[in-house]
């Protein structure tokens, strides 16, 4: 059926086809195998990052070494958001070698991408967290709680729930620019379907099976994103 249909389109002819038919278990498994994983490992530590980014932002700033690592961490923030991802991941994986420093393809595109959401899920982090009236805090402090004890009972959990719904967009955006990820030679679901064109010479449909294939993953993250915006919503009706 699926050939029917293929062969029902003006520009497919039979080579095309079976290029498409051919590169599609390739990409898929590389989308599973590593597309994926490497986005969720670098979302995991990259928003390690965002949560104490965003707590030394928020805290208020007390004494020398407090205020340089707020310096610091600021800086941290404007430089990420101020240059493109792909020069990034050229810088760790192709510049620091002219340090001595030499990070395999998968590590380096894993702290590219860890800083890169650290830095904007930072901001959305901290967001969340001035978003919480400051009576809450107050009603922490009258009752005896520390600053943190505050912030772990009361305050958090008020921002995770206006923190979710960014950040899952937020990782389906870095599921879409793991594809930047061929730049640093990593085998992931675009670099496979930039060997199977290159083998054939013909882009146009290998490039749009691929950017149909992206769009299948994102359409079921779409919709675990709705389905866990729905449930946050009950708990907090």
């Amino acid at each position: 059926m699926l050939n029917s249909l293929l062969h029902s389109l003006p520009f497919m002819t039979d080579a095309r086809v079976a290029l498409v038919t051919d590169a599609f278990l390739p990409m898929v498994k590389a989308a599973v195998m590593v597309s994926i994983p490497l986005a969720i490992v670098s979302f995991i530590c990259g928003m390690i990052i965002a949560v104490l980014v965003a707590l030394v932002r928020v805290t208020p700033v007390k004494g020398f070494f407090h205020g340089l690592l707020y310096s610091l961490v600021k800086g941290y923030v404007s430089i990420i958001r101020g240059t493109p991802l792909l020069v990034q991941l050229v810088i760790v994986f192709y510049g620091l070698p002219a340090l001595n420093i030499f990070i395999d393809p998968i590590p380096a595109a894993i702290i590219g991408f860890s800083l890169n959401i650290g830095a904007y899920g930072s901001e959305i982090v901290r967001a969340a967290i001035t978003s919480v009236p400051k009576g809450q805090w107050e009603a922490g402090y009258s009752i005896g709680m520390s600053y943190m004890q505050t912030f772990r009972r009361i305050i958090a959990p008020q921002a995770i729930k206006v923190a979710i719904p960014p950040l899952s967009n937020t990782f389906i955006g870095l599921f879409k620019e793991t594809s930047l990820a061929s730049i640093v030679t990593v085998t992931e679901m675009f670099r496979v379907a930039q060997q199977m064109a290159n083998m054939s010479y013909d882009f146009l449909p290998v490039y749009i099976e691929a950017a149909a294939i992206y769009w299948c993953f994102c359409f079921v993250l779409f919709l675990i994103q709705a389905r866990i915006e729905k449930r946050l919503n009950c708990f907090a009706s």
